[in-house]
């Protein structure tokens, strides 16, 4: 039993060694001034995708380089370095840095468009806050300005394509949002510049649909002396809609709202009337 124990001690013993041994080595060499050496073992551990460590590497070199012949390969992989570990800010902004410091590099147009897709790797879903969106597009469509035959240009037009479809999808469901909390004066508004900024937009028809029922429920909780008007707004964006889509799943609903829509409307007239009336 004794010496079952030695025996696994030892081996535990000569592993961590073992261990301690390569991770020593790799010290020796961070600590180590031969720069050429760091980049070497840099590139091979970038090539073995040993991110981490490369750029350990990398991040002590960059400084000492600056200026000469070798920053410029330098500063590419270290800028894919934190692309490959997924640090797209960081990745972004030296990308960036890259491009704009060598305007003539074979590689200035692929790291001014990495800066951009990392833009557009930050877009978060449509339900959240859409900066990094905008942020995105505006970089893309500078890319594609700047590289108009570029291959990668046709890529950043469907990036940008795909990031205006979250863009559409978070216009439509804010105005619903003021549907379903009952600010209604707000939904009318909110549906109406969606279909603006988007008039090719995919839920057009539901849209306008949902404008006629925020109107009309604008104009139910109005003042009887506002109501006429609201009303008749509501009626007449029915026309509108069922002239467009006639055959539309949302026309015998859209018809009810026209319907309670003209009965509002008889309604607020007689109880402006009977006002009328009780006030003299």
């Amino acid at each position: 039993m004794f010496i079952n124990k030695q025996i696994v001690f030892s081996s535990i013993l000569i592993v961590v060694l073992g261990m301690q041994g390569c991770k020593s080595k790799f010290e020796k060499l961070k600590a180590s001034t031969n720069i050429a050496q760091k980049y070497q073992e840099g590139v091979k551990l970038y090539n073995k995708k040993s991110y981490t460590k490369a750029l350990s590497l990398f991040d002590d070199l960059v400084g000492r380089y600056r200026g000469q012949a070798e920053a410029e390969d330098l500063y590419f992989y270290f800028s894919y370095t934190h692309y490959y570990l997924r640090d797209y800010i960081t990745a972004r902004y030296h990308f960036k840095i890259f491009a704009d410091t060598y305007p003539s590099s074979a590689k200035a147009e692929e790291c001014r468009y990495m800066a951009a897709y990392c833009f557009y790797l930050e877009s978060p879903t449509h339900s959240l806050d859409q900066a990094n969106t905008i942020k995105a597009i505006e970089a893309l469509q500078l890319f594609i300005n700047l590289y108009p035959r570029s291959d990668r240009s046709q890529e950043a037009a469907k990036l940008i394509e795909d990031l205006r479809n979250k863009l559409e999808i978070k216009s439509f469901e804010n105005a619903k949002m003021y549907l379903e909390i009952g600010d209604y004066k707000s939904a009318v508004i909110a549906f109406k510049n969606s279909m603006r900024d988007y008039p090719d937009t995919k839920f057009a028809e539901e849209m306008e649909y949902l404008t006629i029922q925020a109107q009309y429920m604008y104009a139910k909780n109005s003042f009887e002396n506002k109501q006429e008007e609201r009303f008749n707004e509501a009626i007449q964006l029915y026309a509108e809609f069922i002239e467009s889509y006639p055959d539309s799943k949302f026309a015998k609903d859209a018809e009810q709202f026209k319907m309670d829509s003209e009965k509002g409307i008889e309604n607020a007239k007689k109880l402006l009337a009977l006002e009328t009336s009780t006030a003299k």
